[in-house]
């Protein structure tokens, strides 16, 4: 049977430099970072080493990079630092955030008694800057304001530098989720200063299980974890050294390669969109999805024009490999925040898909999956 990979925003595949390095360090590499030996000191050299040159792709000091075990990791770290350790009272976010960030606010709320506050959002999931400057004007109450740069479901960017000047006005700290966009679009620290971002390798073919939180300079780090000084004392557990290394040769290649995979994966989703487009008029978009100035050229998110519970388990029996966007999907029962927030309710009713593309999906997979969608 053919299979067709089209979930590229929930994890991508590895590169086989990517492998090869890692199977490298696997042979040659074994040694405990922190062990003073021979053994311990080229391991510990090569993290530093793979720290340095992913610092360097965002323009910031390799101090300010701490290594965790993915992009939920980096998200908790933040935010519990914000308040145990800067004394956050108080977070602005928006509900169609990931649960990384949305969960963790509602158990600092419950634990720690912050506010929690929610920016208002348009029909397409855009944030509503106007809104922001009003919760955060005039407020005394020390506030830390968490949006992502791609909503991982609707792919819509985030108005990132006006956000950025918002909360420098208001002397407020700022948090952005960028595990959508590293590795897909430039990032410079130094010309756009969020205070806080995450990433997650195997967002842009890298491993599984290793990312990293970066904490602008002059912020202390408490850990949350301990029984030892690994991360300069920022998270406690011995560095997973192969994952690391294999990530920064991920990045490497990703920032390589940022334009020539952007112009190749747009193309293929506006082919997709024009082939969609000839199915059916009825075909909708979410979000921003279809927008190309105003999201990611990765994802796509697709509403058809009637309720098919089953369609996710028929693409897939079909080798089609998607993500479920509406409010019923088989093998869920919950269905997407971000669309029950969105849309109303005959449209969130409605079966929604969301089609993420990778360097390595081609024209040929996009004709089969439009063939199946057709039947």
């Amino acid at each position: 049977m053919k299979t067709i990979y089209l979930d590229n925003a929930a994890t991508t595949q590895i590169d086989e430099e990517v492998i090869e390095e890692i199977h490298s360090s696997m042979k040659g590499n074994f040694g405990n970072p922190s062990s003073v030996h021979q053994f311990g000191r080229k391991a510990k050299s090569a993290v530093e080493t793979a720290r340095k040159r992913i610092a360097k792709y965002f323009n910031i000091t390799a101090s300010e990079i701490i290594f965790t075990s993915g992009g939920t990791e980096a998200d908790n770290l933040i935010l519990q630092n914000a308040v145990l350790n800067l004394k956050v009272k108080r977070i602005v976010t928006s509900k169609i955030e990931h649960h990384a960030v949305l969960h963790t606010c509602n158990h600092l709320k419950e634990t720690y008694d912050i506010i929690v506050d929610y920016v208002d959002l348009d029909e397409f999931g855009t944030v509503d800057t106007n809104h922001l400057e009003q919760l955060l004007s005039g407020s005394s109450t020390k506030t830390l304001v968490s949006l992502m740069l791609i909503n991982n479901e609707i792919g819509n960017f985030l108005d990132v530098e006006k956000v950025v000047e918002i909360c420098k006005d208001n002397n407020v700290l700022f948090h952005s989720d960028t595990v959508q966009a590293v590795g897909h679009y430039p990032i410079d620290l130094q010309k756009t200063p969020i205070d806080f971002i995450v990433a997650s390798a195997h967002k842009f073919h890298g491993p599984k299980g290793v990312g990293f939180a970066y904490f602008k300079k002059g912020f202390g780090i408490l850990p949350m974890l301990h029984g030892g000084e690994q991360e300069m004392g920022a998270r406690s557990s011995t560095e997973n050294v192969h994952s690391i290394l294999g990530m920064e040769k991920a990045l490497s290649i990703a920032v390589s390669n940022l334009e020539k995979d952007k112009i190749y994966i747009e193309g293929l989703k506006k082919y997709f969109i024009s082939r969609l487009k000839n199915i059916s008029d009825a075909i909708q978009f979410n979000g921003l999805s279809s927008n190309f100035t105003q999201s990611s050229y990765t994802i796509l998110n697709v509403r058809f024009p009637y309720t098919n519970d089953m369609l996710l388990f028929t693409l897939d029996m079909a080798g089609i490999a998607v993500s479920g966007g509406s409010a019923c999907q088989s093998g869920s029962n919950k269905g997407s925040h971000v669309l029950v927030e969105i849309l109303n309710e005959s449209n969130t009713n409605k079966t929604s898909v969301r089609f993420s593309f990778s360097k390595y999906t081609t024209k040929e997979e996009i004709d089969y999956v439009i063939d199946c969608l057709k039947k």
